[in-house]
């Protein structure tokens, strides 16, 4: 035992000492030795010594003992490569019914809040609940050292999660407005002074007007297919005409996903249309999505220098996320020329459907593990999928703002990017799967400050 290496735990010593016992009992146990000896007490003169041998175990014995000894050996070792290995990061998960002024709201937390830094903060889109929209996305193993960093607290929207009670016949259900009214007594209910906000869709809008209306609680906002205006008059008579003649699900779907995608990609349309038809309460779900299409305008206003001091905008760090096959990329290019440009980024992800964290999860963490360090958290994360992307595509990577780095991805044939500041807006070429492109009529430094960053990947 003496020589035996110092165990790594104390299953692993039980293990080793255990091995030892039966090793040394297998060495010397084999044969059983006596010696006998008649002295003779006038003379002290040995007058006989008689060895005999006979055997202790038999062979089947041993064999059964060898079989043992190679079973405790193979655990032993198991316990040690555990013992070394990194300890598994488990994460505490609690439910909770917050109430707040316009009804109460589910909410999910996972991880426990920090003091130090601000609650990454979710909110889905219509037709879909915390689990459905970012379960893909949060158990993506690349999201793991981002969830050792912070807690996460998932909200759905009244009547929307799973095994929700249908609301009475006369529940009058909230407005958007109102919906991000809840989120303060969100925040109040778990103690949290800021959130870095992630939301899809009308969860998008939310989360938007809660920037706007409350930015000292919001850190920073990643806004997945955001719309920030409100239905106009050809929206609402294409929807009333689909109306009467799709179900909610197909309204639902068209919303979600591209043309392409419902008509390429059969397996994921199924298993959301399953979803919405079996998991979601349908009465709840109507109410949820005559309010997103009963929206107003945001009514943002971008910065101009020289021009109103006090503009109405989002005050934090912008990331703004679309596919470039969603049906949301002439929404988010407008919303991305009504924010500030020195605080926004737009991502434009290639080869991706109408929802970027189930379609594309690694790539989408890659970009947030930027936007986390361009707030000034997690300054060792490891990066590795744009990396190479970037290297692979051969493209620069360029900084507009001291404060925050940005990276700006040219990749040839596939999705690219141009701003044209002279109209301040950006033209989708339908022939390109409906990537955005615009002009850059002026490259110089003093232009450059006052132009978002676009980025394709």
């Amino acid at each position: 035992q003496k020589h035996c290496p110092k165990p790594a735990s104390t299953s692993a010593s039980t293990f080793f000492f255990d091995y030892i016992f039966l090793f040394e009992l297998a060495r010397f146990s084999a044969f059983h030795w006596t010696v006998t000896a008649n002295c003779c007490p006038q003379d002290q003169k040995m007058e006989e010594i008689q060895i005999e041998s006979r055997p202790l175990l038999v062979e089947k014995d041993l064999q059964g003992l060898r079989e043992a000894v190679l079973q405790l050996e193979t655990k032993a070792t198991m316990v040690l490569d555990d013992s070394e290995s990194e300890p598994v990061f488990e994460i505490e998960v609690s439910e909770h019914d917050v109430e707040t002024p316009y009804g109460r709201v589910h909410c999910t937390m996972r991880g426990v809040p920090k003091t130090d830094r601000p609650v990454i903060l979710t909110l889905h889109d219509i037709g879909l609940n915390h689990k459905t929209c970012f379960d893909t996305l949060f158990s993506h193993e690349d999201m793991q050292e981002i969830m050792q960093h912070f807690a996460v607290c998932h909200v759905d929207a009244p009547g929307q999660q799973e095994g929700a009670n249908t609301f009475s016949t006369g529940y009058e259900y909230p407005s958007m407005d109102q919906l991000s009214e809840t989120l303060p007594s969100v925040l109040k209910h778990f103690g949290l002074k800021s959130v870095i906000g992630m939301a899809v869709g009308a969860g998008a809008y939310i989360l938007a007007k809660f920037a706007l209306d409350y930015p000292a609680m919001v850190e920073g906002v990643v806004l997945i297919n955001i719309n920030p205006c409100a239905e106009g008059w050809m929206d609402w008579a294409a929807q009333k005409i689909s109306g009467w003649t799709h179900a909610m699900p197909d309204m639902i779907i068209s919303h979600l996903f591209g043309k392409e995608e419902i008509q390429q990609n059969h397996d994921l349309i199924g298993t959301y249309r399953h979803h919405i038809l079996n998991d979601m309460n349908p009465f709840n779900l109507q109410l949820f999505v005559k309010s997103y299409n009963s929206r107003r305008d945001l009514e943002i206003e971008r910065p101009v220098p020289g021009g109103t001091i006090n503009a109405r905008t989002i005050k934090c760090p912008s990331l703004l996320v679309v596919g470039d096959s969603s049906p949301a990329v002439d929404a988010v290019v407008e919303c991305n020329t009504k924010l500030d440009p020195t605080k926004t980024t737009l991502l434009k992800m290639a080869d991706c459907g109408g929802l970027p964290q189930v379609d594309q999860p690694g790539k989408l963490i890659e970009a947030f593990k930027y936007f986390i360090q361009g707030m000034g958290y997690m300054p060792s994360a490891s990066m590795t999928r744009l990396v190479r992307s970037r290297t692979a595509s051969g493209s620069s990577v360029t900084s507009f703002d001291g404060n925050r780095s940005r990276s700006h991805t040219n990749e040839g044939s596939r999705s690219r990017s141009h701003t044209n500041e002279g109209r301040a807006r950006s033209h989708t070429a339908d022939n390109q799967r409906g990537r955005s492109h615009t002009d850059t009529m002026d490259t110089s430094a003093d232009q450059a400050v006052l132009k978002s960053t676009e980025v394709s990947c």
